[in-house]
């Protein structure tokens, strides 16, 4: 005889409510995950004000009466110790300062002011550790310069860490800081109209890395001059906006060439954007926003048009257009009598130094006309490509005599230089 099975109500609204439950388990799990997600996403957020953030790029936007301040989404860690800031326009002031602060740093103050954050500023060379008044720490900072801010990994210990600043990849300073809970996050602050920055925030350093450079002569010494243009070694980079005709990077010589060292070359390295590079000679007290050969008292080649600028932005046909690994040379023809004495003036005294390249007797005959002798000696200024020289040009050498002058005006422009090519 076979038995029925019994039908049990209670058992089946128990089983309903088992899987009602778990539904429910299941949707609270998934909206718990998605607010964690919110929340980790709102904490790793960056936070900026009075400032315009444009790819790695921030500029103020203040009035110049309130400071603009960006704390980066992420602190600090030992795999990621380190981020850099490379000033591409020091505006007003210079008021530009570079350092760590907690998450929540109060975005109207300049880091290194308010407890618990430390700044290097640019424009005092202080540093800021919790307190308005800053101590004297290192060099100011201009434009170009590069200031990097980082930890020293292996000093977590207790809540302290070790913060170091370098400027253009020496190590100027440290201190031992402590940590706040959340960390310690990447920041910059403004507080003059114009001030701009690039943001490396994946930038690396190292003891190892800093030594090799140290062992490196940067060539800066060679260099009178450096505006919105990087040295490293031989190598000259453009760092400015590269956005208008007003952004030209000028590096000018310490010396101004004579019968000793007559000739320099520059290698194209990049062309960069629009290859706006121009190799001349120009006055000591050349604008620094000029392009060589612009202006008064210079003349240059620019690689871009193959024309020859003298004194003037309208340039002239000279010679072909310079390119990527292209040579270009600029050297002055000094007249046998030319000599530089030791004030930096150019005089012309019989028989006193010879040089490797002479004018003929023609064109030394040509130095007597009194207009000339007040404006100041000609020469002939010759420039080369590639090792041959592809024209000439007369001009009347300024009072303190001719600088070596480069000039560069789009983004990733670098050439490689040699101001005595012709020493051995």
């Amino acid at each position: 005889m076979t038995k029925s099975r019994m039908f049990c109500p209670q058992l089946v609204m128990i089983n309903e409510m088992d899987d009602i439950n778990l539904h429910y388990r299941f949707l609270n799990w998934r909206r718990r995950i998605r607010e964690i997600r919110e929340v980790r996403a709102v904490r790793y957020q960056e936070r900026y004000k009075r400032m315009l953030k444009n790819g790695d790029t921030l500029s103020y936007q203040g009035n110049s009466d309130e400071v603009g301040c960006y704390v980066a989404p992420r602190p600090l860690s030992k795999g990621n110790c380190y981020f850099e800031v490379t000033i591409m326009d020091t505006g007003v002031r210079g008021t530009i300062a570079v350092g760590l602060v907690p998450q929540y740093y109060k975005l109207d103050h300049q880091p290194g002011w308010l407890p618990h954050s430390i700044a290097y500023h640019a424009d005092d060379g202080k540093l800021y550790n919790g307190n308005p008044v800053g101590q004297q720490f290192g060099p100011k900072c201009n434009r170009g310069d590069r200031i990097g801010c980082g930890i020293y990994a292996d000093t977590f210990d207790a809540g302290l860490v070790t913060v170091f600043f370098t400027k253009n990849g020496k190590e100027v300073g440290s201190v031992v800081v402590p940590v706040a809970p959340d960390g310690l996050f990447p920041a910059i602050g403004m507080h003059s109209l114009g001030e701009e920055v690039r943001l490396d925030l994946q930038a690396e350093w190292g003891s190892e890395e800093d030594d090799s450079v140290m062992m490196v002569d940067s060539h800066e010494d060679e260099w009178a001059r450096l505006y919105d243009v990087r040295a490293s070694g031989t190598l000259l980079e453009y760092v400015g906006k590269g956005k208008s005709i007003m952004d030209v990077g000028l590096a000018q010589a310490r010396q101004p060439l004579t019968t000793r060292s007559h000739y320099f070359e520059v290698e194209i390295v990049d062309p960069g954007e629009k290859c706006y590079i121009a190799l001349g000679l120009a006055r000591r007290d050349y604008p620094k926003n000029r392009h060589p050969g612009w202006s008064r008292g210079s003349v240059a080649y620019h690689a871009d048009d193959g024309k020859i600028f003298h004194g003037s932005g309208v340039g002239d046909q000279f010679g072909p257009r310079c390119f990527e690994g292209d040579i270009m040379g600029c050297g002055i023809m000094f007249p046998r009598d030319y000599v530089l004495d030791c004030e930096g003036e150019n005089t012309h005294v019989q028989g006193r130094v010879e040089n490797l390249l002479y004018l003929n007797d023609e064109d030394e005959e040509e130095g007597d006309d009194p207009e000339q002798e007040h404006e100041g000696r000609k020469v002939m200024v010759f420039f080369t490509r590639n090792g041959k020289i592809i024209g000439r040009r007369e001009v009347v050498v300024p009072a303190g005599g001719f600088y070596p002058t480069i000039g560069m005006l789009s983004s990733g422009e670098k050439v490689k230089v040699d101001l005595h090519p012709l020493s051995g």
